[in-house]
């Protein structure tokens, strides 16, 4: 169970660490040059890295969940990942994903500068979601540490 949930804490940190590069390096640049996340432009495939990171983390922590449902404390802290992950990635699903698979295949000089800094401000806003969710996981973690 130990190694199960702290695989799931260090994928949930990459997640967050993924989020503030894009916010840091890519957010501030791209909407004055669309062509840095269009691929197809020669620009990053943000698919490359998130697709990979959600898929594994879901897996991972459906694991935990399963092999630590009979500590409470620890399945407290899971099903608070849980949530707080659902409510990001249906908030993704149908408002930042669509939106982002436009900007990236959008003709050049088609994206609105301003549309751009619209997607990126409220980007942002999941940063907290994804905290709660690697705070859970890291608490969760400390946790089944205690109980080895």
């Amino acid at each position: 169970m130990l190694i199960i949930v702290a695989v799931a804490a260090a994928l949930a940190c990459a997640s967050v660490g993924g989020g503030l590069y894009e916010f840091s390096v890519v957010d501030p640049f791209w909407p004055k040059r669309p062509d840095l996340v269009q691929p197809s432009q020669g620009g990053i495939s943000r698919k490359r890295f998130w697709i990979a990171i959600h898929v594994a983390f879901e897996v991972v922590l459906i694991a935990a969940l399963v092999s630590a449902w009979s500590r409470p404390a620890v399945r407290t802290c899971l099903l608070v990942a849980l949530a707080s992950h659902g409510v990001m990635r249906v908030w993704s699903a149908f408002d930042f994903i669509p939106k982002a698979l436009a900007f990236e295949k959008a003709a050049p000089g088609t994206v609105s500068e301003a549309a751009a800094r619209r997607w990126t401000a409220r980007s942002r806003l999941r940063l907290p979601l994804d905290l709660v969710t690697s705070g859970s996981l890291l608490w969760a973690l400390v946790l089944a540490a205690r109980t080895v």
